[in-house]
């Protein structure tokens, strides 16, 4: 079989990595494409994933739209070179409209559901699309939805053990206490017109008053004060880090979820709200989604209830994680499911694209 899986960003990376693992196993060809976003072409770097990059990076909507179509005519090109039998991505934009142009079926993995640009371009043109079961949104009958995280691919206890050695990395000693945080630039298409924390140096600060160590990672330049809390660490070490911390806080939905998956607690701060956030705070108890107009105040009392330890015991973060292992699936066993029945069989050859 022959698929493609369109990968633009570092999740998309985490996501597909063991799929196509798998695949290869499976003695299907594999061929993964690129664009360059954050560190996405590093990951595929350091996972030894070969790869091809077929655009640069873009820098707002307008430039957006220009990588994205010479992203999408480099894939078309090299699509018509390989003649896929599957096209497949997170998101999925590129995937849909290159697809039925090589005679090829498009498979879309998808969770986000206020990602209107996405969904408008992708969905109407994609022959299949999978869904996390807690999506809101009926998508009709191309909707395939799955009982799981697309965090479950790569975060899985059967796909993931944590490194300790990531915390010699940092000069860590198991018995430190820390707290990573991340914090978005609100430039992606669908973070438009949305926020989160008021006030950064106030949430370093009000974590630092705890006596915990404060790590940031951030997708935009800082002051000074807050900058030299920035995490210097390996891209593909940050789910080891995640697994020994304290707690996280953060603008970044896909890292709360993350946590969530490795029983790490979680305080997500975003105007947005999303159906996997919500079901991880409101079903499973992994994840303080802070939303409304006083999420920023909201979400520093949970952060530092936690690190005093007024919260509940860290075993009870990892019995709710227990649970949600037992009622959820690995979901790379979705992807690969999902391909090969779109492809046809085991027995053909398939390309990913990053």
């Amino acid at each position: 079989m022959r698929v493609a899986v369109t990968v633009q960003h570092p999740g998309h990376v985490h996501f597909f990595k063991h799929a196509i693992e798998e695949l290869e196993a499976r003695d299907h060809e594999v061929h993964v494409f690129a664009r360059e976003k954050e560190m996405a072409v590093r990951l595929l770097e350091l996972y030894g994933i070969d790869h091809e990059v077929l655009a640069g990076e873009s820098h707002g909507l307008a430039s957006l739209a220009a990588v994205q179509a010479t992203y999408e005519l480099r894939l078309l090109r090299r699509a018509r070179e390989l003649n896929p039998d599957v096209i497949t991505a997170i998101g999925g934009v590129a995937a849909a409209h290159v697809a039925p142009l090589v005679g090829a079926k498009s498979v879309v993995f998808y969770d986000t559901e206020h990602a209107t640009i996405i969904k408008n371009l992708a969905y109407p043109f994609a022959h299949t699309v999978c869904t996390p079961s807690c999506y809101v949104g009926d998508i009709g009958s191309k909707q395939v939805r799955y009982p799981g995280y697309h965090e479950l691919a790569y975060l899985h206890p059967d796909r993931f053990t944590p490194d300790p050695t990531v915390l010699d990395d940092l000069g860590l000693d198991e018995d430190d206490s820390f707290v990573v945080t991340r914090f978005n630039d609100w430039g992606s298409s669908h973070d438009m017109g949305q926020s989160g924390f008021k006030d950064i140096n106030e949430v370093v600060d009000r974590l630092s008053e705890t006596g915990t160590k404060v790590f940031v990672t951030a997708e935009m330049d800082l002051d000074d004060e807050v900058e030299g809390h920035r995490l210097d660490l390996s891209p593909e070490r940050m789910h080891d880090l995640l697994y020994y911390a304290d707690c996280y806080v953060g603008e970044g939905a896909t890292t709360a979820a993350e946590c969530a998956m490795l029983g790490t607690p979680a305080v997500y701060v975003n105007s947005l709200s999303l159906g996997y956030v919500t079901e991880l705070d409101t079903e499973y108890d992994l994840v303080y989604s802070c939303n409304g107009p006083n999420r920023h105040r909201e979400a520093l009392r949970h952060a530092v209830e936690i690190l005093d330890g007024r919260d509940v015991d860290p075993e009870t973060w990892r019995a709710r994680r227990d649970r949600l292992l037992a009622e959820r699936v690995d979901v790379t066993d979705v992807i690969v499911d999902q391909l090969e029945s779109a492809g046809g069989g085991s027995d053909r050859r398939i390309t990913a694209t990053a």
